[in-house]
């Protein structure tokens, strides 16, 4: 069985998806209907940056998932479809639009928001956030719950690999969990440069705000079940979709349990579509028996081709 995955904020590269939309006329298309869902020229950002503006987190966001719904659009186009999807954080809008929850214009201007109303969920430098490595989860929940003081929240907010956590909070609560969970063995604490504390309580105000407009948007069922972060549950409906994506903004991505799920449900095979191959890193982490393969450039295509017409979807 295979799942298909989309990549989050951070993969994100000037020339991203040029390659694409010079190949195939459906990412092209696509690339102008991004144009014109945000009614900025989102497409000369991805292809031509500058860079500063790209990581801007209301451009990258829409970018990424334009790249993303790019190439699953290709893919689709040749019959090219998974038994499951699931994205990491920004991704899991990706993985709605190629499953047909969300219409492509509608997540594209979304996310726009979403990304304006996360980074003004925390005035710049009250949060942080950092990778915590080599260290078990459940202790660096403990070191998070030990540094949380004085009304200062730190907490887990990607839960990414086995020895892999990202914390999430207030600056100086970040720093201090980081210091606890050293003592507690971690091999390596990690500061990451972001723009702010996603996916933690301080997103709450933002969480609000994309709230009523993400339950005012047109929504169906899922056509392929989408695996969401916040409770590793398969959703199949509209409604619990909606509900994951609005409780995402605030709570931790469970990326591990999301690839351990599609795991006991038979998948064997993750491809990776849009923008870099982080997730297929993360995914051999979790599951080493697993294959995985990336596809966000015309070079990836052979593999793909040759993915979906061997004996896999038919065992």
């Amino acid at each position: 069985m295979i799942a298909f995955l989309f990549p989050g904020q951070g993969s994100q590269f000037v020339g991203m998806g040029k390659a694409l939309a010079e190949t195939f006329p459906e990412c092209r298309a696509l690339f102008a209907e991004a144009d014109a869902a945000v009614g900025a020229p989102l497409s000369r950002l991805c292809f031509e940056g500058p860079p500063e503006e790209l990581t801007l987190t209301e451009n990258t966001q829409p970018a990424i998932l334009t790249v993303s719904v790019a190439a699953d659009r290709l893919l689709a186009s040749r019959g090219f479809r998974p038994h499951f999807m699931a994205g990491h954080s920004l991704g899991e809008y990706s993985a709605h639009v190629a499953a047909g929850t969300l219409s492509f214009a509608d997540a594209c201007r979304t996310v726009r928001l979403r990304g304006h109303f996360m980074q003004e969920a925390v005035p710049v430098g009250v949060g942080a956030m950092a990778a915590i490595l080599g260290l078990d989860a459940d202790l660096v929940a403990q070191a998070c719950s030990e540094a949380a003081t004085g009304g200062e929240v730190v907490s887990p907010a990607n839960v990414n690999s086995p020895g892999q956590v990202v914390i999430a909070g207030h600056t100086q609560a970040v720093a201090r969990a980081g210091e606890r969970a050293r003592a507690l063995g971690a091999k390596r604490v990690m500061p990451l440069n972001v723009s702010a504390p996603f996916h933690c309580a301080l997103m709450q105000p933002a969480e609000e705000r994309l709230g009523p407009v993400l339950r005012a948007l047109t929504a169906r069922d899922p056509a392929i079940p989408v695996v969401a972060n916040v409770d590793a549950a398969i959703k199949r409906d509209a409604a619990a979709a909606i509900d994951a994506l609005v409780h995402q903004v605030s709570r931790t991505v469970r990326w591990e349990a999301v690839i351990r799920r599609l795991a006991s449900e038979g998948v064997r095979t993750y491809v990776e579509i849009g923008p870099g191959s982080v997730l297929c890193g993360l995914v051999r982490k979790i599951d080493g028996d697993a294959r995985t393969l990336s596809f966000g450039e015309p070079a990836g295509w052979p593999a793909l081709e040759a993915l979906f017409a061997g004996p896999t979807l038919a065992e």
